[in-house]
């Protein structure tokens, strides 16, 4: 079975909130997930619709080179990971002298699509 993938690294929102985007598209179709992307109100969708893009582009040029025999209309989200990235630690100053230190949180995002 032929596979295909795309990565996003570093970037800046957290892991936890990325899942909650990638767990509504893992295992759907890709026409599927893309539309539901599309009509998500998280900030994360876009990216995450973008990166399953490229994926399927990444499929079509596998499918070109090789001659594969991949159909792109059957290709479905069969894996999505989030991992945690490194964190951008800044500090905040506070009341009385005092200092707070803020992390950013950033992530990693890997997408394989798979023909079904």
């Amino acid at each position: 079975m032929a596979s295909s993938t795309a990565k996003l690294q570093g970037f800046r929102v957290s892991a936890r909130k990325a899942r909650l985007v990638a767990d509504v598209i893992r295992g759907r179709q890709v026409e599927d997930a893309l539309n539901m992307l599309d009509l998500s109100s998280k900030r994360f969708s876009r990216p995450l619709a973008k990166l399953v893009r490229s994926a399927v582009a990444n499929a079509e040029e596998k499918n070109a080179r090789d001659k594969a025999g991949i159909d792109i209309d059957n290709l479905i989200v069969s894996k999505i990971t989030v991992d945690e990235g490194s964190k951008m630690w800044r500090i905040r100053a506070r009341a009385q002298g005092r200092a707070a230190w803020i992390q950013h949180k950033t992530s990693h995002v890997t997408v394989e699509l798979e023909e079904r």
